[in-house]
């Protein structure tokens, strides 16, 4: 007996993530339609008209949707959902979209998960997906591994997954680009470029990769409500270690260095992860 196709819509197929789902599900043998509102859906999928028509009859709806638009579209395309179809949320912020999944009606079954890559990976194997149960955990987690049969599996729920994401995507994010902002003020930027080592050429390659990222994107990332708190952290971190310098306790900045360190080496080699920048480094090409 021949196998049906699998159909899937992708909302949101015109952005950079929509786009590397539906090639990803087109050599995986879906049937893919995809709709957008803003950019245009790819020519190699078929494209609805309207919100509706992508979703009706699908087994499984995609939203690559921006984060704070999410939870509406979840609340109206739920209802005009198939029986024994799968809602999956992509977002960065899980506490709204969470909360939005659990309200869907019973007929349709919620997937919440967070890919930890962007459109620039080659595919899914051995990457980090993040899984948040809704309502039965184990069968979202079952339905999302049967999508992504090759990646890593990560199971957690909304409120840590964003206190997490604000270190992950949200702190770092924000570090690099006003780190690129100070970098783009510099009217001798080839100069530095000449005179660098190994921690300011990786610094510098990961903000610039960070400025591929859309600026809305990236404004969703920092908008996360729990950076605050890790950001002001950080500032006074810098602002401590800024006032010992100037104030000439270097003491007190070498036993911050210390404290992290012996912390970190608890579960890290820092010496294998100071080789593996110096290979990623030399292996950067101008």
């Amino acid at each position: 007996m021949t196998k049906s196709i699998e159909s899937i819509a992708i909302i949101g197929a015109g952005g950079q993530m929509g786009k590397w789902l539906a090639g990803y599900f087109v050599k995986k043998g879906f049937e893919v339609t995809g709709f957008d509102t803003e950019n245009p859906v790819p020519t190699n999928i078929d494209k609805a008209e309207s919100l509706i028509s992508a979703i009706l009859n699908k087994e499984y709806v995609l939203l690559s949707t921006p984060t704070k638009k999410t939870p509406e579209i979840i609340r109206l395309i739920a209802k005009e959902m198939r029986r024994e179809s799968y809602l999956i949320d992509i977002t960065s912020h899980k506490s709204k979209t969470s909360t939005a999944l659990g309200k869907i009606p019973a007929k349709v079954c919620p997937v919440c998960i967070h890919p930890m890559f962007g459109p620039g990976a080659k595919g899914v194997k051995n990457q980090n997906i993040i899984s948040i149960p809704i309502k039965d955990g184990k069968k979202e987690l079952d339905i999302a591994k049967n999508l992504f049969p090759d990646a890593n599996f990560v199971t957690i729920d909304s409120s840590e997954h964003d206190k997490k994401i604000a270190i992950i995507l949200g702190l770092t994010h924000l570090i690099n680009i006003a780190f690129a902002n100070i970098l783009a003020k510099d009217d001798k930027i080839l100069l530095m470029e000449k005179m660098a080592g190994t921690t300011f050429k990786a610094q510098k390659i990961i903000a610039e990769s960070i400025l591929t990222e859309s600026p809305e994107l990236i404004e969703t990332i920092i908008s996360n409500p729990e950076i605050r708190k890790v950001a002001e952290e950080f500032w006074k971190d810098i602002g401590r270690l800024l006032s010992s310098a100037q104030e000439g306790n270097g003491h007190e900045i070498v036993t911050y260095i210390n404290t992290n360190k012996d912390k970190l080496s608890e579960n890290i080699d820092l010496e294998k992860s100071y080789k593996k920048l110096t290979k990623m480094v030399s292996t950067m090409k101008n």
